[in-house]
Parts: C-alpha cells; sequence; structure tokens
C-alpha cells in the first residue's frame, strides 16, 4: 500500500481570540482553503494556554449557525455550552461536543464555572464540518461524546491506544454519526510506538500533533504542527519520538459550492442571504445570552 504523501507541514500562525475565552490559531481557512479540506471548513485550534482563575466565565456569547456541524475536542480544561434547540452540558477533558446546527440554531460556550474559578490550562480544537446541500436545513441535533463512550484500539501493544471519535479504524466504528464519510481519530501514543492508518485515496487529509512529536511518512514533526497530505496513496506511518497525542483528520469530498459568510455556510449567496433574515427574524429559536 502506497504512502500518502505529505503536502506541506503547516506552523501554527499567530493566536487571535475568539471571544474571550479561546485563544486560538486557524490552520482553516487560513493557511488551507476551505475547499481544499472539504468537508472540513474550519479548523482551529487552541494550543496549551493558562487561564487565570476568573468568578466570570469566560468565552464566546449567542450567536448563530447554519449550513454545518462544529465539533469540538476538549484536551484541557472544561467547557459549558448551550444551544437553542436544547442541546448543551459540559464538555470534559477527553469528551467531544458534536452538534448539527443545520438548519439553525443560536449557540453559546464558556469556560466551565467551577473550573473558571480556579483556571488552568486549556487546550481545544473546534471543526466546522460541512454538510451536504440535502441535509443543509434538517433539524439541528446534538451528540454529547463522554470520553468512556468512544471507542479504544490498543496498537502496538501497549504502547498506545487510538480514540475512534467517528470513521472506522480496524473495523471499529466510531461514536459519532456523520452525514458524509468522516474518520475522526486521537492517537495516544508512548514514546516508540509505532501505527499506521489506512485511508481512501481521495479523502482530504491532514493531521495536527497536540503532544509530543513524530515521525509522519518519514518527516519529523514538532507539537503544535499541521501536516496536509496530497491525495494520493492511502497510508500513515507515525512513528513516536516522545509520548504523543495526534488528531487525524480525513474526510470525503462533498464538492459541492461553498459560501460562507461568518456563521453561515451554504451553497449560494441568496442561500446565505436567507439565513441572515431567517436569524433576524427569530425563526434559530431563542436562547438567554
Amino acid at each position: 500500500m502506497n504512502l500518502k504523501h505529505v503536502e506541506r507541514i503547516i506552523r501554527p500562525e499567530l493566536p487571535h481570540f475568539v471571544g474571550d475565552g479561546f485563544r486560538v490559531h486557524s490552520f482553516i481557512p487560513s493557511a488551507i482553503p476551505m475547499e481544499r479540506m472539504d468537508p472540513f471548513i474550519v479548523f482551529d485550534y487552541n494550543s496549551k494556554y493558562n487561564f487565570p482563575a476568573s468568578e466570570i466565565p469566560k468565552g464566546v456569547g449567542v450567536h448563530p449557525h447554519r449550513g454545518f456541524e462544529t465539533v469540538t475536542l476538549a484536551y484541557k480544561g472544561k467547557v459549558e455550552h448551550a444551544d437553542s434547540s436544547g442541546g448543551g452540558g459540559i464538555i470534559g477533558e477527553g469528551d467531544v461536543q458534536w452538534m448539527t446546527a443545520a438548519s439553525g440554531v443560536l449557540h453559546k460556550e464558556f469556560h466551565e464555572s467551577d473550573w473558571s474559578k480556579k483556571g488552568g490550562e486549556f487546550q481545544m480544537v473546534q471543526l466546522w464540518v460541512n454538510l451536504p446541500s440535502k441535509y443543509k436545513m434538517s433539524s439541528p441535533k446534538y451528540q454529547a461524546l463522554e470520553n468512556n463512550s468512544i471507542p479504544k484500539v490498543e496498537v502496538d501493544g501497549e504502547l498506545g491506544f487510538i480514540e475512534v471519535v467517528a470513521g472506522e479504524f480496524n473495523g471499529v466504528q466510531g461514536a459519532a454519526s456523520t452525514f458524509s464519510p468522516v474518520n475522526l481519530f486521537n492517537a495516544k501514543l508512548k514514546a516508540t510506538a509505532k501505527v499506521h492508518f489506512e485511508l481512501p485515496e481521495n479523502y482530504n487529509t491532514g493531521l495536527l500533533i497536540l503532544e509530543g512529536s513524530v515521525v509522519v511518512n518519514g518527516h519529523a514533526v514538532a507539537t503544535d504542527h499541521f501536516v496536509l497530505f496530497e491525495n494520493s496513496g492511502q497510508r500513515i506511518d507515525l512513528d513516536a519520538v516522545q509520548d504523543a497525542v495526534v488528531l487525524i483528520i480525513s474526510g470525503a469530498p462533498i464538492n459541492e459550492p461553498i459560501v460562507a459568510y461568518g456563521p453561515f455556510v451554504m451553497n449560494t449567496e441568496d442561500e446565505v442571504k436567507q439565513a441572515y433574515r431567517d436569524f433576524k427574524a427569530g425563526k434559530f429559536g431563542y436562547l438567554k445570552d
């Protein structure tokens, strides 16, 4: 099986704040166009950052979404969130929040109140996953994936394991249901661990090193760097130089027009304008700030 060729190794750009609670490096669409990583249209990474204790939780107030899904993976810290469809809760370390905005929701997300009072190290990833046009106006839904519900597959003896958030790894199905083929894995490896992934050649594929350093298909990659693969070959080899955590994303391109305006991602400008009108008219429901 041929190796996937590494197209680029991308260093994190200077961070910026989303609200006052998320200090993120943007890999998509800042360094990589949305169309290049379709169906992944946003990839924001809150690298390790120490937030001081705060009686008032930091975060992002009420805002709308339509036409896609948000996927939040918590590595350090806790987030409390709610949406106008009735979803909500606390995302603890190791958990994943998979919110399908679809036809439209209002959403808010803040540091969890007790965690905020203590402060501490915070590390998160948020992905936006596009929806095929036939699902963009479907009903919103929410998948709360607690870490103990995410399947784990041991690799290289006891030197590591793969959390199968979505898709399939070694015959094990992931915890999340998706509207188009998506693989989302957390590889948690001890130093010297070796693991390989077999992913379709045409899938848009990348990975982020959250901890440690690894060799990826022969290329040394440091912490907080993103690897973008060419659409050739099927195999990715990971060799952990140090204890490492690696997020792998791979998905079948939807190959439909992407028209994005702020929190709305549709197929045409008219659909985006309609989303804005619907939002202003209160059709996304109500959520207290």
